[in-house]
């Protein structure tokens, strides 16, 4: 037995179920950037995305029962899509809203790269993670 236990006994709770819905490499051309330049023509970015889901109990081989990434690419699309953006980190926050939109998503590991800043490298970018707690 737990020594806890006999002080605090600890609940019959089953485990939330998780799972990972990823997006990997989703190159989309995007109006990103301070410079003058930037603002002038659209560059590539590089979106990679992993989502911390919770799992329906009984998935049934059915679409409504799990976070679509159709549904999150669409909504990322979107996101590039609407309009200038200054920051690499505004877009990866924007992306995240949208991935945390769905209420069964619980964190969201978001990835950008621009990929054709500099010669010399492959890409620049950030990472960020967000979570339903802490939005």
């Amino acid at each position: 037995m737990n020594p806890l236990e006999k002080v605090l006994p600890l609940p019959n709770i089953a485990p939330a179920r998780t799972m990972r819905v990823f997006i990997r490499d989703l190159v989309l051309p995007c109006s990103i950037g301070i410079h003058q330049h930037e603002r002038l023509a659209q560059q590539r970015v590089q979106i990679n995305v992993e989502l911390t889901c919770l799992e329906h109990p009984a998935i049934n081989d059915d679409v409504d029962n799990v976070v679509c990434y159709a549904t999150a690419v669409m909504g990322i699309k979107a996101v590039v899509a609407d309009g200038h953006i200054n920051l690499v980190e505004t877009l990866a926050d924007r992306v995240a809203d949208v991935c945390l939109a769905d209420h069964r998503v619980l964190n969201a590991k978001i990835r950008i790269d621009k990929l054709d800043v500099f010669k010399e490298a492959f890409s620049v970018g950030v990472e960020i993670e967000r979570s339903r707690a802490g939005r």
